[in-house]
């Protein structure tokens, strides 16, 4: 992967944990998913919007994160 070995990885890995903390991962992570897929349905053309009840479901679980 990207010609990198499991230890550079894994030095990788520990200076992310140590800038932003354990506890922010799963949010930068989330954040970086949810931009890769909004990315995704731009270059596909897809215009769908995300029906009311699922935005507010999603508000109140990042709220409930923090």
């Amino acid at each position: 992967m990207f010609g990198l070995g499991m230890g550079e990885m894994l030095i990788i890995l520990a200076v992310v944990v140590l800038i932003f903390g354990a506890k922010k991962l799963p949010q930068i992570g989330a954040g970086l998913g949810q931009g890769i897929q909004n990315f995704r349905k731009a270059v596909k053309g897809e215009d769908k919007e995300e029906e009311p009840d699922l935005l507010e479901e999603r508000d109140k679980q990042e709220h409930d994160a923090r």
